[in-house]
């Protein structure tokens, strides 16, 4: 499901990137926002980035498209900040890359509020993949065009950082959800969920962790191999869609307070 590019030019980090991305033209002509495997949350956070933002882009939600991005330290030789020249020689091989939006800006509530089926689409998704970052504090949400878009998934998906009793966690409600940007704006999130949730099936889920690079699937205890981790995100996403989801009535009942 995903191109894979070859960055051909290290343009220009973005500094204001808690995991440092940086923007790389590739050999399409392309320019991506590359994040790179060696950042903080390592492999595991491009694995929620490619995860979380393609069952966004198959539910139809406004994500720019994401690529895999092979990539040469050698193309960052010339960065003359350390900390970043030492990011790139940590991350040879496969990373992710998100389409780069050129003057987008960050999401305004004043000014750029979405129809209220669309905030409430994004808050149903950004509750089923259990994302916490689309508060005030750090909306993760860019205008374009006039258009929403839906950025910067890799803390995602926390589960897979320990995978502590996974089923019993899918299960959970998402308080998070309360502090969302766009609830104050979103329309009914069991509408919603009516829409979206008939749309995760086992099939698109398996085909969409099917096109995580091995490599970013490292072995750990009870994962000895990418199958056993495969297997995990799919079972794990498919116990959450499950009905009923807990994390629908208690948003919904945060919005009714709003």
């Amino acid at each position: 499901m995903l191109r894979t590019v070859t960055a051909t030019r290290y343009v220009t980090p973005l500094r204001e990137g808690g995991s440092l991305p940086a923007i790389v033209e590739a050999d399409d002509d392309g320019l991506y926002v590359a994040k790179f495997r060696g950042a903080g949350q390592g492999p595991k956070a491009l694995v929620a980035e490619v995860i979380a933002g393609e069952i966004g882009r198959a539910l139809g939600l406004p994500v720019p498209e994401i690529v895999l991005v092979e990539f040469d330290p050698a193309l960052g030789a010339a960065e003359p900040h350390e900390e970043i020249r030492d990011l790139l020689n940590r991350s040879p091989g496969t990373n992710v890359g998100l389409d780069f939006l050129p003057g987008a800006l960050p999401y305004a509530p004043a000014a750029d509020a979405p129809a209220p089926d669309l905030a409430a689409e994004i808050v149903w998704f950004d509750g089923f993949v259990m994302n916490p970052d689309r508060t005030p504090r750090n909306v993760n949400m860019l205008v374009w065009h006039r258009r929403l878009w839906l950025i910067d998934h890799g803390a995602a998906l926390y589960v897979h950082h320990t995978w502590r009793d996974p089923a019993e966690h899918a299960r959970r409600p998402f308080p998070l959800l309360r502090d969302h940007v766009l609830l104050p704006v979103a329309g009914s999130i069991e509408q919603a969920d009516a829409r979206l949730a008939p749309l995760v099936t086992a099939e698109l889920v398996t085909s969409i962790v099917a096109a995580v690079p091995d490599d970013w699937l490292v072995p750990e205890a009870g994962l000895p191999d990418p199958a056993s981790h495969r297997r995990a995100y799919v079972d794990y996403l498919m116990a959450r869609i499950e009905a009923p989801r807990a994390f629908v009535g208690e948003v919904e009942h945060a919005r009714d307070a709003a």
